[in-house]
């Protein structure tokens, strides 16, 4: 089997290009890992300077997965958890806040990044008692996903479906509402919907997104926070909704509201 996983992780290195920066690998940059690559540094230093917020909305984005997911398992009692568009393993993955609350959560994660499918090892670390698992595929083809994550993931009991920063690859408004409604629909009730993404709403982010877009990477497109709600549609949000990122239930004892950042994001119920 490891030898099986070596090969796997070689055939998939070997896919990677470094001469094109790619949106994991930067925000992997941002947050201080190790997974990137001279090009994706590059690119990461440019955006910064065009708009220097962008480190601590990153920040925000992250904390705002770790609180979610941590209020999905030790308030709501989820059990399950769908994470697309995973990402290079971080300092807090979904599987280790969920487990940390309790141990049987079983985790699937879905991406179809060559590098994130090489590190994929690091991210199938698992307490006993739970599992996590690792699919292959892409986000603009939701069966597959369910298919998939169906042998892993009881599909008759609830289901906190992830989409953490990544339905801004796809350029179609309508496509991407499409393809959150097909993978909602196949959630039992009670299930939950987590998702952000990066706003309009600062012009020198719009800039920044604007020079890293013509930098030949996977476009990224900015929407406002009226349209990131509009994912929500049929779906009951929690308090305090579609917010940004860093003021969605704040952890307690500040004694202001944090800085708001251009990310936004919400939870939401399926009855």
């Amino acid at each position: 089997m490891a030898h099986e996983a070596d090969n796997s992780e070689q055939e998939a290195l070997s896919k990677i290009d470094t001469s094109v920066p790619q949106s994991a690998r930067i925000w992997n940059y941002w947050l201080g890992g190790k997974d990137n690559y001279e090009v994706d540094r590059v690119a990461g230093d440019a955006f910064r300077a065009t708009f220097p917020g962008i480190e601590t909305g990153a920040r925000a984005a992250r904390y705002f997965l770790a609180r979610a997911v941590r209020h999905l398992a030790a308030d709501e009692g989820v059990r399950q958890f769908l994470d697309i568009g995973t990402g290079l393993p971080n300092v807090d993955n979904t599987h280790e806040i969920a487990q940390r609350v309790a141990p049987e959560c079983r985790i699937v994660y879905v991406d179809n990044d060559p590098l994130v499918l090489a590190h994929a090892r690091a991210l199938l670390t698992s307490t006993p008692e739970g599992v996590t698992n690792y699919v292959d595929a892409d986000l603009r083809d939701p069966s597959t996903i369910v298919r998939e994550a169906r042998k892993t993931l009881d599909f008759d009991q609830p289901v906190a479906l992830m989409l953490m920063g990544i339905l801004g690859h796809i350029a179609d408004l309508d496509q991407a509402r499409e393809i959150v409604r097909q993978l909602v629909d196949a959630l039992p009730p009670g299930s939950y919907l987590v998702q952000y993404d990066s706003t309009d709403t600062s012009k020198e982010y719009v800039e920044a997104i604007r020079q890293y877009n013509e930098g030949g990477s996977l476009p990224y497109i900015l929407r406002s926070p009226e349209q990131i709600a509009r994912f929500f549609d049929g779906l009951e949000l929690l308090e305090p909704g579609v917010a940004s990122c860093s003021r969605w239930r704040p952890d307690a004892g500040a004694w202001e509201l944090p800085e708001e950042v251009h990310q936004y994001g919400g939870v939401a119920l399926k009855h």
